[in-house]
């Protein structure tokens, strides 16, 4: 996968939230809307809850349903995988080395539980041991190094093979922060109410998987606060997310040598001779700083606090994937609200598609993508293309030069729609009915081997970096390609039923936010070709930054929770996108007939109806524990603040629904952000 860019609409964030999966139905568009207590608020004082007082769309959302759109959708993929994979799993013709042989035997091994409960811990026992048997610290670095190449652990930090942004036809070796497990810095550092409960189930959550393998016994609550307190110092060291989202402070290229030399201890052509990567003389650095700190606590932190720290990482890596107490534990800690968890075999098809999803994938898209989704898509994505082309020639703070180049960058942004034109078929992965954990350690060992077989070799550009059954899509800058999975290609994102309004301001929206990441504060630094090079004119770059400092201020100032406030530099690419892909969506729309109608539907205006599909999408019901880490980490902010953020800087909208000055949401026209 390529780690070194990609921007998604949605992301969990803070790696603790799961959903109860919902089964979505498909019927056609009411042409009614239902009022609720909802209705009878203020658009200009409301809008967000405004919104869910009238259906616009299909899917009404289920009575205490616990998170958003994406997981409810999420839900519907689920059971649509499960499906696909109990038929595949119970036949028992399928020839060897055949699709649906492999998938289901894969799901197969994973639902076999009684074979999972006998095994125990048996499945990682002697890579423990193994650790154990380390004497010194080249053999604790050397370990390291084969737990992650063949897929069991990833401690200390990240390692990836990417597309160089620099020049992009050649890969590059890549080394990113890593090595903790809390999904913020602060977590660790911090003492704010949110983090120290963290912390404590963190340190529970560690012992009792410690005590699970006997590790430890009785000393496992020790040997939690040492891995606690390495993986304390290895957050100290790292920047935070606002800074590793700049492109500019995270490309940093080093010849081995010179990297060697910062880190004293760290041989990294001796390193990379272990990851199995030859003939590499170069490599990409998120944060010299940090590796500069852990070949520093290499060296002054005991041998054994290592060794605890390696089980550890192995035991974190195992743990979903071992016998009930396991699993328990880890379900304990990653959902602590007993809504949440989600029933085996939906799980499993969620696992199975993130492991081999180009082979689930291919049954996947059988069943549930049409032929004229992508045809309808398709025809979406000239307008916005063109409604884009529009918004560019007519502004008024860019100079001729520069909109040349954007023109020119928005023709040539690539688009994939629904999945691969070419299957990946996973040659040489062994999968087994009866060896589930095995399975596991042999997709992410195949995985790593096919990403560094990469190196030395032109960029695919025509591979996907998600599965087809996704509910997400993505900007890649290095390609300068749109990804639009099959997967999110349903309702409440795209019905086929539905009438443009509803389409164009939920799908159409979302398509148009992927363009405009292509123009953000980190994607506008990224030619045509999808080369990190400046297109811009100096004047033009200053505008751009001033308007985008304005979005960031209008974000720093939602408040979310006690004094929490929405980060506003963190989501600044994503609220550009979120507000170039709302206007040029309505745009886009307004090219079409029912674009150009005043008929109502439902009692609702076309501008009323796209603008409330819009603001659905970004319904959520979120704890406060989650809230909080998605604050810290999500690169998005909540939905409250997606909904409402860009449609106070949008005219159409206070013209849709009458929004005048004194109401809580409106703002002057000249205080009104306009950026694309």
């Amino acid at each position: 996968m390529n780690r070194f860019i990609k921007t998604g609409i949605w992301a969990a964030g803070a790696g603790l939230l799961f959903a109860t999966a919902i089964l979505l139905t498909r019927k056609k568009q009411p042409a009614a809307t239902l009022a609720t207590k909802e209705a009878s608020l203020k658009p200009g004082n409301d809008f967000y809850n405004y919104a869910f007082g009238i259906q616009v769309q299909n899917n009404p959302w289920p009575k205490d349903q616990y998170g958003n759109s994406f997981l409810l959708l999420q839900g519907f993929n689920a059971k649509a995988l499960k499906s696909i994979l109990e038929k595949a799993s119970a036949n028992k013709k399928t020839p060897a080395g055949s699709v649906e042989k492999r998938v289901g035997d894969f799901y197969a091994a994973g639902m076999d539980t009684v074979t999972i409960e006998k095994l125990g811990s048996v499945p990682i026992k002697n890579e423990l041991a193994a650790v154990d048997a380390i004497k010194t610290l080249p053999e604790l670095v050397k370990k390291m190094n084969a737990l992650r190449i063949n897929g069991i652990a990833y401690p200390l930090y990240g390692f990836f093979v990417v597309p160089d942004p620099k020049s992009t036809t050649v890969t590059i070796s890549y080394l990113e922060q890593g090595g903790t497990t809390l999904a913020h810095k602060n977590n660790y550092l911090k003492d704010d109410a949110h983090s120290v409960e963290l912390r404590k189930r963190y340190l529970k959550y560690i012992s009792t998987l410690l005590d699970l393998t006997r590790a430890s016994s009785r000393e496992a609550p020790a040997h939690a606060a040492i891995i606690f307190n390495i993986e304390k110092q290895l957050a100290a060291a790292q920047p935070d997310p606002v800074e590793m989202r700049d492109i500019t402070k995270t490309y940093n290229k080093f010849y081995l040598d010179d990297l060697s030399g910062i880190t004293p201890g760290l041989n990294w052509r001796t390193i990379l001779a272990e990851l199995e990567v030859k003939e590499q003389d170069s490599v990409l650095v998120s944060s010299p700083a940090f590796f500069t700190a852990i070949a520093g606590l290499l060296k002054t932190i005991p041998l054994d606090s290592w060794k605890l720290y390696l089980k550890w990482n192995i035991l974190k890596e195992a743990a979903p994937y071992l016998s009930a107490p396991f699993t328990r534990a880890n379900l304990a800690f990653t959902t602590p609200d007993k809504r949440l968890g989600t029933p085996r075999g939906e799980w499993l098809s969620a696992l199975t598609d993130g492991s081999i999803g180009e082979l689930l994938g291919q049954l996947y898209v059988k069943e549930y993508f049409e032929p004229a989704t992508k045809v309808r898509v398709e025809e979406m994505v000239a307008n916005l293309r063109k409604a884009f082309e529009i918004r560019i020639k007519g502004l008024n703070w860019m100079g001729t030069a520069t909109k040349q180049k954007a023109l020119s960058k928005l023709a040539a942004i690539r688009l994939k729609i629904g999945h691969p034109d070419k299957w990946e078929n996973y040659q040489g992965l062994e999968i087994g009915r009866g060896t589930f954990f095995k399975n596991i350690q042999n997709v992410r060992s195949w995985q790593y081997h096919f990403m560094i077989s990469g190196l030395g070799k032109p960029a695919d550009r025509e591979r996907w970096e998600t599965t087809p059954s996704a509910v997400n899509a993505y900007y890649n800058p290095v390609r300068n390609e749109m990804v639009i999975p099959a997967g999110i290609l349903q309702p409440p994102f795209f019905d086929p039923h539905a009438d443009d309004a509803v389409n164009y301001g939920a799908i159409g929206t979302l398509i148009g936010h992927e363009m405009a990441h292509a123009f953000d504060d980190n994607g506008s630094r990224f030619d045509a070709d999808g080369t990190l090079r400046n297109w811009w004119t100096p004047e033009d770059r200053k505008r751009f930054d001033a308007k985008a400092a304005m979005l960031v201020k209008q974000f720093d100032g939602y408040t979310v929770l006690d004094s929490i406030h929405v980060n506003g530099r963190l989501t600044l690419g994503e609220n550009i996108a979120d507000l170039g892909g709302l206007n040029v969506a309505y745009d886009a729309f307004k090219m079409t007939r029912e674009g150009r109608w005043d008929r109502k539907i439902g009692g609702l205006t076309p501008d009323q109806r796209f603008f409330l599909s819009w603001a659905q999408l970004w319904k959520e019901y979120i704890d406060d524990m989650n809230l909080a880490q998605m604050i810290l980490t999500n690169q998005h902010p909540p939905g409250r603040y997606r909904t409402i953020g860009p449609l106070v800087n949008t005219d159409a909208w206070y013209q849709a629904f009458d929004v005048k000055p004194g109401e809580k949401l409106y703002k002057k026209p000249g205080n009104r952000i306009r950026i694309w």
